[in-house]
């Protein structure tokens, strides 16, 4: 085992274990109608968390009470909620962590949310993971990605958000773009493993004869010897197969530029590769203002050349579950707060989903999409207690998602509406 190696897997420990140690709560959930994250709806339940960690789920009363007991008053409880894809630093990153981090860790509690993981900030964000992991501060589970280029080549959006010049959409590159030294690369791979980070982000937009996928490939490798997955943007069809070549982990967004109902071929090699998907629908979806303008996630005018992706995102997404994608998990990829990201995501996702498929999207599969599947999604005996308590079924309607009257996270009350 590398020193590196050792380092992720103390901050990964650290992570998964910090809410489940000392202050870990014991629980008993009583009168739940428990959505267990698997299918399965036990209309009338007990929940027991021991430690942090689920212990027993019965269907009826418990046979015995530990620690505090919650009555759920006949409410729908289910596993936290994951976005898997998500940027939570908004603007300069110091002022952020002195005056704005806990009051926006708050909203993901309020919202539901017990699990974000980052898909790009700054190091201040580490920052306040370990003043969450201290107990210094309250807030969600924090996973975080170090972005790596796959090339030379300029990736800025000249000032503004890069979503809307994308050049995945139009104007592609033509000439093949600079390659990145190998040592370089890999010296980037090994400084993020060192940082604490849980992954290595790519951003795939392949070029004539470039070096991208060869890139990917080496940060594939030298990801491996640190325990670092490589999760990979790539949002045409084009870049999702060039970017399969390489193995990531995961892939973090759903391919909306392009119509795999044209192309069965891409769909079974997507679905082939085996590799978790999430959805980001919303980031193409106009997000509506107190004055009812729309807005894109930059918060200026929403840009209307990029409309068609808020149907073939979607579109896309069902073609893949159809055909028998492994996992596809809820992520935004926005900065809006939690609640208002969920409300623009819940709209796309309602488009081609049903409301079970919706509470599986959130949950089960946001957690394999962050590739945490072991530990959290689902409500199992053995799996870490994050957990929300719903005034509604979401299994019958996806609006009750955005009525949230307690979040549990590792076995802590850590939002409790009154």
């Amino acid at each position: 085992m590398t020193r590196t190696t050792a380092i992720r897997i103390g901050f990964l420990a650290a992570a998964l274990t910090s809410a489940a140690g000392a202050a870990a709560q014991d629980l008993t959930i009583t009168n739940a109608r428990i959505l267990d994250g698997n299918g399965s709806v036990i209309e009338q339940g007990s929940l027991i968390v021991r430690d942090g960690r689920i212990a027993e789920i019965v269907r009826g009363q418990a046979r015995q009470t530990v620690g505090r007991a919650i009555d759920a008053g006949g409410r729908t409880v289910m596993p936290g909620f994951i976005d898997s894809h998500r940027h939570i630093i908004r603007g300069d990153g110091d002022v952020w962590l002195r005056s704005s981090a806990a009051a926006q860790f708050q909203e993901f509690l309020e919202a539901g949310f017990t699990t974000v993981v980052s898909a790009i900030d700054g190091p201040q964000l580490l920052e306040a993971r370990r003043r969450i992991e201290r107990g210094e501060m309250q807030g969600p589970r924090i996973f975080a990605a170090a972005f790596l280029p796959l090339s030379a080549m300029p990736l800025g959006g000249g000032g503004e958000d890069a979503a809307r010049t994308d050049p995945s959409r139009s104007g592609r590159p033509t000439t093949p773009a600079p390659a990145i030294p190998r040592e370089a690369t890999i010296r980037a791979v090994e400084n993020a493993a060192a940082a604490g980070y849980d992954y290595i982000k790519t951003l795939m937009i392949q070029t004539p004869n470039g070096p991208e996928v060869d890139t990917l490939k080496l940060i594939v490798e030298e990801g491996a010897k640190h325990g670092l997955p490589v999760i990979t943007h790539a949002v045409s069809i084009q870049d999702t197969l060039a970017a399969l070549e390489a193995k990531p982990a995961a892939l973090v967004h759903t391919p909306h530029i392009g119509h795999l109902g044209d192309d069965p071929e891409a769909v079974r090699k997507i679905v082939d590769a085996g590799i978790p998907m999430s959805s980001t629908l919303s980031v193409f979806v106009p997000h509506f203002g107190e004055d009812n303008d729309p807005l894109f996630r930059d918060g200026r005018p929403f840009p209307w050349h990029t409309i068609s992706s808020a149907g073939q995102g979607p579109v896309n997404a069902r073609i893949l579950w159809e055909a028998g994608l492994v996992a596809y998990g809820y992520g935004t990829d926005t900065q809006w707060p939690p609640k208002q990201s969920l409300a623009d995501e819940l709209r796309a996702l309602r488009l081609v989903f049903s409301p079970r498929d919706v509470v599986t999207i959130l949950t089960k599969h946001a957690a394999a999409a962050a590739l945490k599947a072991d530990e959290l999604g689902t409500l199992e005996p053995g799996k870490l207690a994050d957990i929300v308590i719903i005034d509604g079924k979401p299994d019958e309607s996806s609006a009750a998602l955005l009525d949230v009257v307690m979040t549990i996270k590792g076995g802590v009350v850590v939002f409790e509406r009154t």
